[in-house]
């Protein structure tokens, strides 16, 4: 998606725009931002910071710093700037004892070092990329993620779940942080309780979306709120996290982790993925989660709405959601809401 740099008119329009939260983490939470500043500037993205692998974790392991790389990556999203430094801020050095590493990942290290504070690091970065909205951690404790498997495993850390889970291959019963009462970044309580939309994902679901809604008070200020509460299914399932879910399994999944009338609106797929797009998919034993009749039955049975539509976007084959038409859904409603 292309940056357009907007008039005065532009600006002062989004600026009156509703207020969107957005819960979650990774790939799906930063592509759905890019879609999202085209129609408000009234963002408030509150991320994970679990992340224990990659780059970020060994960030983590050097400096005792929070993981940098799906805040990173939401920077990006919700930042104006030259594609010069977009390029710069993603290049992953490839030699040396950097290799693997992003430069954006070390520009938010030197910043937390600058600093001493990431919350602080944070915002100069913000500040530096020119976002639109804000970029807030969950937490700025020093939380690991745990699953419990139904087979009574216990696996420790964010990027072993997936892995583990798959030799295992069980179901994740539940995830847990410690510590237990991590607490949450004054700002997004503040947020939440000013936002017009909370939306949770997309995003990996034991991994991204539940993580954030563990931290102390997180369900109980969304339950609060008199926010739309939407839930955005994944398109895709997750090898060794999500096998064989629907779009229902989701949504109970969320459930299990706080509470039930969390989610108002369910937004799922059902678009139909080509053939030659599922294949490399299929191999790493991905599959398509597309709503059935019966699963939008049994959720408005528990007084969720369903808004269904096509959701995909395909580039160089791989599989992401349509930003575009999903911020539109996005907003449509909360206008909607406010006629009523």
């Amino acid at each position: 998606m292309k940056l357009t740099n907007k008039t005065h008119y532009e600006k002062k329009k989004l600026s009156l725009a509703p207020n969107v939260v957005v819960i979650g983490g990774g790939t799906g939470l930063s592509v759905l931002l890019r879609g999202l500043k085209e129609y408000t500037s009234n963002i408030t993205a509150i991320v994970t910071v679990a992340d224990d692998g990659g780059g970020s974790g060994v960030l983590r392991e050097d400096l005792g710093m929070l993981p940098p790389g799906d805040i990173r990556s939401c920077l990006l999203a919700l930042a104006n700037t030259e594609p010069a430094m977009e390029k710069l801020l993603q290049h992953r050095f490839k030699e040396g004892r950097l290799k693997g590493q992003s430069f954006g990942n070390l520009f938010i290290a030197a910043m937390n070092e600058i600093h001493g504070n990431f919350e602080t690091a944070i915002k100069e970065m913000s500040s530096v990329l020119a976002v639109t909205g804000k970029v807030l951690p969950m937490t700025l404790e020093d939380v690991k993620l745990y699953a419990k498997l139904e087979d009574e495993h216990i696996i420790e850390g964010e990027s072993n779940i997936p892995v583990k889970n798959g030799e295992y291959k069980s179901r994740i019963d539940y995830v847990y942080i410690k510590p237990e009462k991590a607490r949450p970044v004054d700002e997004a309580i503040e947020a939440i309780r000013e936002a017009d939309c909370i939306v949770l994902g997309p995003g990996s679901l034991y991994t991204s979306v539940i993580p954030n809604l563990l931290v102390e008070d997180m369900v109980k200020e969304i339950d609060k709120s008199n926010a739309i509460k939407t839930y955005i299914s994944n398109v895709m399932t997750q090898p060794g996290e999500t096998d064989n879910y629907g779009v229902l399994d989701h949504v109970k999944a969320i459930i299990k982790h706080t509470k039930e009338g969390i989610i108002d609106y369910v937004i799922a797929n059902v678009e139909e993925i080509p053939e030659e797009t599922l294949d490399k998919y299929n191999k790493d034993g991905a599959r398509p989660v597309i709503i059935t009749e019966e699963e939008e039955k049994e959720l408005l049975g528990m007084n969720i709405k369903v808004i269904k539509n096509h959701l995909i976007d395909i580039k160089k084959n791989y599989i992401r959601h349509d930003a575009i038409s999903l911020s539109e859904m996005i907003i449509n409603l909360v206008i909607k809401d406010k006629k009523n």
